[in-house]
């Protein structure tokens, strides 16, 4: 029988540092969105480990979801893991989603900087949208950090984006922070990770943030 799992060897490291962040931030009990799933490596491994959440995975691309099915089943089983959902076919610059109504955690890694900027403000807007009241947008990445000097690996990482394609490539943080006031969300904590990385924290904005920055979009 073919594997139809692939594979990331950036999942592969940096999963468990993520993993340990969710179970300091998140509650017991939840329904999660993650965008981008990828090769379905991050949401099998918080899905083993966060056994009170619900995980529905998603990627736009076709041949992801095979993947992403592959990985999350149960050990020596091949039976699906009870906590996640078939993953569905989820472009965020679509005007809807598919898949959840209404998320208690949404978590993207890894992809506002291998897409064009404008998946930035969808994927805000789209958060806005199907975040619960107290829901939690989390992304994960490397970003550039107004003064803090940019590590040299992710320079190089930066230029490689762009060199494949003129529209990629590692965002500043204040630019990601204004597209979230834009669609009502506010970044509540940024938090070190491995090898350059950070994982932001969002949250929905209080009605006098709201006005100072002129309503959400």
């Amino acid at each position: 029988m073919n594997d139809l799992r692939q594979h990331s060897p950036a999942a592969e490291r940096n999963r468990q540092p993520i993993l340990e962040v969710l179970q300091r931030l998140l509650p017991k009990r939840g329904t999660a969105l993650e965008i981008a799933s990828g090769t379905g490596q991050h949401v099998a491994h918080f899905a083993s480990s966060l056994p009170g959440w619900t995980w529905q995975p998603s990627d736009p691309e076709p041949g992801a979801l095979a993947s992403i099915a592959a990985w999350c089943v149960q050990d020596g089983a091949g039976t699906p893991l009870p906590n996640v959902r078939p993953p569905v076919r989820l472009d965020v610059m679509a005007p809807s989603w598919p898949g959840i109504d209404v998320a208690d955690a949404i978590f993207c890694a890894n992809m506002l900087h291998i897409a064009p900027w404008a998946t930035c403000a969808a994927l805000m807007r789209g958060a806005a949208r199907h975040l619960a009241p107290h829901g939690v947008l989390l992304t994960y990445g490397p970003y550039w950090v107004d003064g803090v000097a940019a590590a040299p690996s992710n320079l190089a990482f930066d230029q490689s984006l762009r060199a494949r394609n003129p529209a990629w490539g590692i965002r500043h943080l204040t630019d990601v922070a204004h597209e979230a006031a834009q669609a009502g969300l506010r970044l509540r904590e940024q938090i070190a990770m491995p090898a350059n990385n950070l994982l932001l924290v969002f949250t929905r904005m209080e009605q006098g943030q709201l006005a100072d920055t002129g309503g959400a979009a």
